[in-house]
């Protein structure tokens, strides 16, 4: 089995380097292109399965690297949502700095402590236990010769993959997961994956260029 973990295009809030969780955002033109780049890249791909976020920056990316033909067997699974930011939802890095200063340290130091606060937020050991079953969800049933599209966030990408890596939440910042990236697993069950590419965005961004956001 192959697993394509994709992540979304780029957003407004992505380039304005707002923290972006559980809010719906739609792709900005850029995430759009982004996202079409990596159909072209996958154009050529048998894709058996393709289960995406339902929030609508997952889902565009989804079926704009389906493609029109393939778009209509695209699942959705809400376990590959966003971690809730809670009260940090649309602020900036500079905002939160001033008024959650602690927090944002920790976040950044030690994220596998952190509450977001507020109505909706999460942690993400709370978006692990969400986002790990769901992932296996996708995988069910999966043979040999099947690849599977898998098109998430950041956050949810990340703890996904530090179960993959065996990495504790800790680590989670240790690699980068740029809009539309591309990680190429493989193995014969979601239990037993390798990494076989990690934040590839090789469709849009050259061997030493930077594919880079702003805020998660």
């Amino acid at each position: 089995m192959k697993v394509l973990l994709a992540r979304h295009g780029e957003t407004p809030w992505n380039a304005e380097g707002r923290y972006q969780g559980q809010r719906d955002i739609a792709l900005s033109p850029v995430g759009e292109e982004q996202a079409r780049k990596l159909g072209q890249r996958l154009a050529g791909v048998d894709i058996t399965r393709a289960v995406a976020s339902p929030l609508s920056r997952a889902r565009r990316t989804a079926e704009l690297a389906l493609g029109e033909a393939r778009a209509a067997s695209l699942a959705f699974d809400p376990g590959l949502q966003e971690i809730g930011h809670g009260e940090w939802e649309g602020l900036l890095a500079a905002e939160i700095r001033a008024k959650d200063p602690v927090r944002l340290k920790a976040w950044r130091d030690a994220p596998e402590t952190v509450q977001m606060p507020g109505p909706g937020g999460e942690s993400i050991v709370e978006v692990l236990d969400r986002a790990w079953p769901a992932f296996q969800r996708a995988c069910e049933g999966l043979g040999a010769d099947d690849t599977l599209l898998v098109v998430a966030h950041d956050a949810v990408n990340r703890v996904i993959l530090c179960r993959i890596l065996g990495l504790p939440l800790s680590r989670m910042w240790s690699f980068r997961q740029a809009p539309t990236t591309l990680n190429l697993l493989e193995g014969e069950s979601a239990l037993s994956l390798d990494v076989v590419r990690l934040n590839d965005c090789n469709h849009h961004t050259g061997l030493f260029g930077e594919a880079v956001h702003r805020a998660l």
